[in-house]
């Protein structure tokens, strides 16, 4: 499993002086990587990729990963590697006299209506046939947003594609930016299910489920539960369980329509005639789970649902993205009598997402007890510098290691390690399980 996340980026000067271009910003951001690797597009000591994006987003791929929680690790470990970037810009801006905050955001829209992804990919047998398989996991997909939105003040202006909802509360960001359900599209008409095919493996063995429905998320439980659940699901349906038939009559309508319905008692129709509630659905994709095996996101998948049912959020609002952003924000509007028009509900839900730690709202929270916990700082420290030990980008980490303690000239991409001189060698790993490889150890020892 991999999660690729794009980062809103903004900053502010002091006095009247003009705002900086998200392009200046990411400029400061990389130019130390620029000076180091000629490149704004590298892959780091812990076996991670680090980029910028179209849009001036700074972007970050984790390293494979084979657990939810090595993978939150990793994820989270991005957030402070490149909040490191922008400390050092900020430095590197005073200097120059320019007292610039640099602010980066770990969520989906801006005030423009535009939307940056939070990508998730699951290595699945080629042999899965990806129309059964989108057909299959789609009407999860669509419903999942009630266990693992972000959550936001919808306003009209934020997307036209649904502007006669009206201003109002919405579970997920990303509801009204996708357009198909499968395709091979990505920005032009932007699916919830990517088919290009880049296994970053051996073709004939692998290809990678391009899942870029999601919200980017800030709680580690929801994170777990996210990833954790789609995991679930993609097991049983890659082992040929019975899972209902929940193919919807409208995949674009049902997404949005569940988005502004925190009961989750929207109506979905679906192909063979029939109607589910949102929430109906859901609990039937748990019941199967629970019965195909034990897992820790079981627990609070359930919990979650209840919630929902009951509308008692108590039990998981300390857990759970947009329950943990609703109830903060539903508590400044009953204290000043505020609408969610008011701009500063607009300030408090952006601020969320900052990642800064000690500044952003989502850490201030975290640090206080107000959120729980799924993984540790020690783990997500552990994960900053070092590779996954289980999975190939173990080999991936030791070949950047060795190459940057010899200042030697090397190519690497998701499978391939090279050495460009003096005479060029290189080693294809088409295994994402493999952490051990003689090649490779051949290969450092040439470096």
């Amino acid at each position: 499993m991999g999660i690729e996340t794009e980062y809103g980026i903004m900053a502010t000067l002091p006095g009247d002086v003009p705002p900086m271009t998200p392009d200046e910003v990411a400029r400061y951001m990389f130019r130390p990587i620029v000076d180091k690797y000629s490149s704004s597009n590298i892959f780091i000591p812990n076996a991670s990729r680090l980029y910028l994006d179209v849009g001036s987003h700074p972007e970050y791929a984790t390293a494979e990963c084979d657990s939810v929680t090595q993978l939150l690790n990793y994820d989270k470990a991005g957030d402070r590697i490149v909040d490191a970037l922008a400390q050092q810009a900020e430095l590197a801006l005073a200097a120059e006299g320019k007292a610039a905050q640099i602010y980066l955001f770990k969520n989906n829209v801006d005030t423009q209506g535009n939307s940056y992804g939070c990508h998730e990919n699951y290595l699945v047998p080629r042999s899965a046939v990806l129309k059964v398989l989108g057909r299959k996991l789609i009407p999860f997909l669509v419903t999942r947003q009630l266990i693992a939105g972000a959550g936001m003040i919808y306003r009209p202006f934020l997307g036209s594609a649904s502007s006669h909802f009206g201003t109002g509360w919405c579970v997920s960001q990303r509801a009204d930016h996708v357009w198909e359900g499968v395709s091979s599209a990505t920005t032009r008409s932007r699916p919830m299910i990517n088919t290009r095919d880049e296994p970053h493996a051996d073709s004939s063995s692998y290809r990678r489920l391009h899942v870029i429905v999601g919200d980017s998320n800030m709680a580690e439980p929801t994170f777990a539960l996210k990833v954790g659940s789609t995991q679930l699901v993609l097991e049983m349906i890659e082992a040929g369980v019975d899972l209902p038939d929940f193919e919807l009559a409208d995949d674009i309508a049902s997404i949005r329509e569940i988005a502004r319905d925190i009961t989750g008692s929207t109506v979905l129709e679906l192909k063979n005639g029939a109607t589910i509630t949102a929430l109906n659905m859901q609990r039937a994709y748990l019941a199967a789970a629970t019965e195909w095996r034990e897992d820790p996101v079981l627990d609070l998948w359930t919990r979650t649902l209840d919630a929902i049912e009951s509308g008692d959020f108590s039990q998981v609002d300390t857990e759970i993205d947009w329950v943990i952003k609703k109830k903060l924000i539903d508590r400044y509007v009953a204290k000043y009598g505020w609408d969610l028009d008011h701009p500063k509900l607009a300030q408090i839900d952006l601020m969320y997402h900052d990642i800064r730690p000690g500044r952003g709202i989502f850490s201030v929270l975290q640090n206080k007890g107000l959120v729980k916990r799924w993984t540790t700082d020690e783990a997500i420290d552990q994960a900053r510098v070092q590779a996954p030990q289980t999975t190939r980008a173990a080999l991936r980490g030791k070949f950047l290691a060795k190459a940057l303690e010899k200042e030697a000239s090397v190519t690497v991409d998701w499978m391939r390690l090279k050495v460009n001189q003096p005479e060029p060698r290189m080693v294809e790993l088409g295994d994402p399980f493999a952490a051990v490889d003689t090649r490779v150890d051949e290969l450092l020892e040439y470096l």
